[in-house]
């Protein structure tokens, strides 16, 4: 009996929630609707992740910054934006090519009025730039608006590490990587409920939603899961080649943060997991996954824009109504544009597909079945994100020439909050 218990005490994080996810979903299916009464316990374990991550991506950019000179944060910025840009637009276009060669939104039958959809008002390319510039930092961080709490955090970590250097003086660096460790360390502890959060969700999810819903879909995931496939194919052989490293060694580095990111179906919860992952499975250097790691979460989504133009292609497919060749490339920029600051927590593509769909004039109604099945399509477009950003980060490292192979080839390990 005591040999049982030492055996389960062994079993990693990543078991658990493997295990979670079956359970979860079995439970669901046998017990049906009644499964829902689980959901509030999930909801718990989803808003203690929420309640640290604004201040986690707070403190890590600053951080970061505040203990390098400016030229590297320079650099650093652009090849992390350089390399955001070529994997979204790389991205955006399979999906196009996906949703156009095997039309997922053909054959399917809509119900007008199904859906009652947020109102959203379309917004220019000027006002999408100045919202991406807080007015008031502290309602910006209350909001949850990732985009200009990162760009507060990137101001205030330079000008930490100026008056550092100004001054001699390095409190506001010192408790900037404290409260970083001290925020690092409560989402290690909310993590240790994963399994349980995990469970609540997709027992309320498959009590309440079933197989039924996913059927007649599956053109449409199996174009996002095929998406994956392709991504997974073209970004990993080529970063590893760039970087140096073995391919063949990556599927076991992803596992823990792919099976997080299929789960939650959330960049925000699986940015403490990812960052540490870096550092500890990849060699990517501390003060790079702390820089990267929260811009990436906010401005890589490669799953995330694939799933957007397919859900474009999907709602005119489905209601008859074709696209110029104008409007393909405006469903492009527009599914870009959603990336850069989208919403990283479950539920927020019903704005997002009301935003695309009223920008291009196509019926709200023909979201009906997209949110219906918008968990599973979930799976898909985050493991996408948080895998990419993965790359991102030791593309980076590599080009600052911080990549540490020797923690990549598993010669040696480090500790990530060793030098917090």
């Amino acid at each position: 009996m005591e040999s049982k218990k030492k055996g389960l005490t062994k079993l990693s994080l990543a078991t658990w929630i493997l295990i979670a996810t079956i359970g979860g979903i079995i439970f669901g299916s046998i017990v049906g609707p009644a499964a829902g009464n689980l959901k509030v316990i999930g909801d718990i374990f989803i808003r203690l992740i929420q309640m640290s991550v604004v201040l986690l991506v707070m403190t890590a950019v600053a951080s970061a910054l505040a203990n390098i000179d400016t030229g590297s944060a320079g650099k650093m910025g652009l090849y992390t934006f350089i390399s955001i840009i070529v994997f979204t637009l790389i991205s955006a276009g399979i999906g196009l090519a996906l949703g156009m060669l095997f039309k997922p939104g053909q054959g399917i039958s809509l119900t007008a009025g199904e859906v009652q959809a947020a109102e959203v008002a379309a917004t220019s390319f000027k006002d999408t730039l100045l919202n991406f510039v807080p007015t008031n930092i502290v309602g910006s961080m209350a909001s949850g608006a990732m985009i200009p709490c990162i760009l507060f955090a990137v101001f205030l970590g330079l000008a930490a590490g100026m008056y550092k250097k100004q001054t001699g003086k390095s409190g506001i660096v010192d408790w900037l990587n404290e409260m970083n460790g001290i925020i690092m360390n409560i989402i290690k502890m909310v993590m240790k409920l994963a399994p349980i959060g995990i469970f609540c969700l997709l027992a309320n999810v498959s009590g309440a939603i079933g197989f039924k819903v996913v059927i007649p879909m599956m053109k449409f995931l199996g174009c996002l899961a095929l998406g994956d496939i392709i991504q997974f194919l073209l970004y990993g052989p080529t970063t590893a080649a760039l970087c140096g490293v073995s391919v063949f060694k990556m599927p076991k580095k992803f596992a823990k943060m792919s099976i997080m990111a299929m789960t939650t179906t959330s960049s925000a919860i699986c940015l403490p997991t990812k960052m540490e992952d870096e550092v500890t499975k990849f060699g990517v250097s501390r003060e790079v996954a702390a820089f990267t790691g929260p811009i990436t979460m906010s401005m890589n989504s490669c799953g995330a824009v694939q799933c957007y133009v397919l859900a474009i292609l999907f709602m005119s497919q489905a209601t008859g109504i074709v696209l110029a060749p104008g409007q393909l490339g405006m469903a492009i920029l527009l599914s870009v544009l959603m990336c850069m600051g989208t919403i990283v927590v479950p539920g927020g593509m019903v704005v997002t597909y009301t935003f695309l769909a009223t920008s291009l004039g196509l019926p709200l109604e023909a979201m009906g079945v997209l949110i219906g099945i918008d968990w599973f399509s979930g799976m898909f477009r985050t493991v996408m994100n948080v895998d990419v950003d993965c790359l991102v980060a030791m593309l980076v490292s590599k080009k600052l020439g911080v990549l540490d192979k020797e923690v990549y080839d598993e010669v040696k390990t480090v500790d990530y909050t060793a030098n917090v």
